[in-house]
Protein backbone atom coordinates (compact mmCIF):
# COMPACT_ATOMS: atom_id res chain seq x y z
CA UNK A 1 0.00 0.00 0.00
CA UNK A 2 0.93 3.49 -0.60
CA UNK A 3 -0.36 6.83 0.77
CA UNK A 4 0.35 10.11 -1.05
CA UNK A 5 -0.70 13.38 0.28
CA UNK A 6 -0.83 16.12 -1.53
CA UNK A 7 -0.08 19.95 -0.62
CA UNK A 8 0.86 23.56 -1.59
CA UNK A 9 -2.70 24.20 -3.84
CA UNK A 10 -3.86 27.90 -3.26
CA UNK A 11 -5.41 31.09 -4.87
CA UNK A 12 -2.71 32.50 -7.38
CA UNK A 13 -3.01 35.36 -9.88
CA UNK A 14 -2.30 35.23 -13.84
CA UNK A 15 1.47 34.71 -14.53
CA UNK A 16 2.24 33.40 -10.72
CA UNK A 17 3.88 30.26 -9.52
CA UNK A 18 3.15 27.46 -7.36
CA UNK A 19 4.96 24.63 -6.15
CA UNK A 20 2.65 21.66 -5.30
CA UNK A 21 4.39 18.59 -3.24
CA UNK A 22 3.37 14.75 -3.13
CA UNK A 23 4.31 12.75 0.07
CA UNK A 24 4.89 9.33 -0.06
CA UNK A 25 4.81 6.48 2.58
CA UNK A 26 6.15 3.40 2.07
CA UNK A 27 9.95 2.04 1.47
CA UNK A 28 9.22 1.76 -2.40
CA UNK A 29 8.73 4.51 -3.92
CA UNK A 30 11.71 4.82 -5.31
CA UNK A 31 10.67 2.03 -7.77
CA UNK A 32 7.36 4.01 -8.85
CA UNK A 33 6.53 5.88 -11.52
CA UNK A 34 5.32 8.90 -10.42
CA UNK A 35 2.63 10.98 -12.01
CA UNK A 36 0.47 14.49 -11.55
CA UNK A 37 -3.28 14.77 -12.97
CA UNK A 38 -5.78 17.44 -13.14
CA UNK A 39 -9.29 17.77 -12.62
CA UNK A 40 -11.48 21.04 -13.64
CA UNK A 41 -15.24 21.09 -12.90
CA UNK A 42 -17.10 19.13 -15.95
CA UNK A 43 -13.78 17.49 -17.44
CA UNK A 44 -12.11 14.41 -17.62
CA UNK A 45 -9.16 14.00 -15.51
CA UNK A 46 -6.39 14.71 -17.80
CA UNK A 47 -1.87 13.88 -17.43
CA UNK A 48 0.20 16.83 -16.17
CA UNK A 49 3.23 15.29 -15.88
CA UNK A 50 5.11 11.90 -15.28
CA UNK A 51 8.86 11.29 -13.65
CA UNK A 52 10.37 7.69 -13.90
CA UNK A 53 11.46 6.24 -10.30
CA UNK A 54 15.53 7.64 -10.63
CA UNK A 55 14.26 11.24 -11.94
CA UNK A 56 16.12 10.59 -15.01
CA UNK A 57 12.97 10.66 -17.33
CA UNK A 58 9.75 12.97 -17.38
CA UNK A 59 6.76 13.88 -19.58
CA UNK A 60 4.80 16.63 -19.79
CA UNK A 61 1.67 17.48 -21.10
CA UNK A 62 1.97 19.90 -24.39
CA UNK A 63 -0.39 22.59 -22.56
CA UNK A 64 1.95 22.65 -19.54
CA UNK A 65 5.50 22.00 -20.98
CA UNK A 66 7.94 24.98 -20.79
CA UNK A 67 5.90 26.26 -17.37
CA UNK A 68 5.78 22.85 -15.56
CA UNK A 69 8.44 20.89 -14.07
CA UNK A 70 8.12 17.66 -12.10
CA UNK A 71 11.00 16.19 -9.64
CA UNK A 72 11.07 14.51 -7.10
CA UNK A 73 13.69 13.46 -3.63
CA UNK A 74 13.34 9.78 -3.19
CA UNK A 75 15.39 10.32 0.28
CA UNK A 76 12.07 12.16 1.20
CA UNK A 77 9.68 9.91 -0.61
CA UNK A 78 8.69 13.09 -2.00
CA UNK A 79 7.37 14.62 -5.70
CA UNK A 80 7.08 18.00 -6.72
CA UNK A 81 5.50 19.80 -9.34
CA UNK A 82 6.94 23.43 -10.12
CA UNK A 83 4.25 25.66 -11.84
CA UNK A 84 5.41 29.12 -13.16
CA UNK A 85 3.77 31.40 -15.73
CA UNK A 86 0.07 30.22 -14.44
CA UNK A 87 -2.62 30.29 -16.77
CA UNK A 88 -6.51 30.44 -15.77
CA UNK A 89 -7.25 27.73 -17.79
CA UNK A 90 -4.48 25.45 -15.25
CA UNK A 91 -6.96 26.22 -12.54
CA UNK A 92 -8.47 22.27 -11.14
CA UNK A 93 -7.96 19.49 -8.19
CA UNK A 94 -4.30 18.47 -9.13
CA UNK A 95 -3.31 14.81 -8.11
CA UNK A 96 -0.43 12.86 -7.37
CA UNK A 97 -0.42 9.12 -8.63
CA UNK A 98 1.41 6.17 -8.10
CA UNK A 99 2.05 3.77 -10.78
CA UNK A 100 4.01 0.29 -9.45
CA UNK A 101 4.17 -1.17 -13.19
CA UNK A 102 6.95 -0.99 -15.40
CA UNK A 103 5.28 1.01 -18.20
CA UNK A 104 5.78 4.83 -17.79
CA UNK A 105 2.51 5.43 -18.71
CA UNK A 106 0.46 8.97 -19.27
CA UNK A 107 -3.26 7.21 -18.31
CA UNK A 108 -4.63 7.73 -15.41
CA UNK A 109 -6.13 4.03 -15.59
CA UNK A 110 -2.76 2.99 -15.37
CA UNK A 111 -2.18 4.38 -11.91
CA UNK A 112 -2.62 2.34 -8.64
CA UNK A 113 -2.31 4.57 -5.87
CA UNK A 114 -3.72 8.52 -5.68
CA UNK A 115 -3.62 11.26 -3.68
CA UNK A 116 -6.59 13.16 -2.53
CA UNK A 117 -6.04 15.98 -4.55
CA UNK A 118 -5.43 19.20 -3.83
CA UNK A 119 -6.83 22.66 -5.46
CA UNK A 120 -5.21 25.10 -7.79
CA UNK A 121 -6.96 28.35 -8.65
CA UNK A 122 -5.84 30.99 -11.03
CA UNK A 123 -7.21 34.16 -10.88
CA UNK A 124 -7.36 36.34 -14.16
Amino acid sequence: QVQLVESGGGLVQAGGSLRLSCAASGRTFSNYNMGWFRQAPGKEREFVAAINPTGANTKYADSVKGRFTISRDNAKNTVYLQMNTLKPEDTAVYYCAADTSVIFATSWYRYDYWGQGTQVTVSS
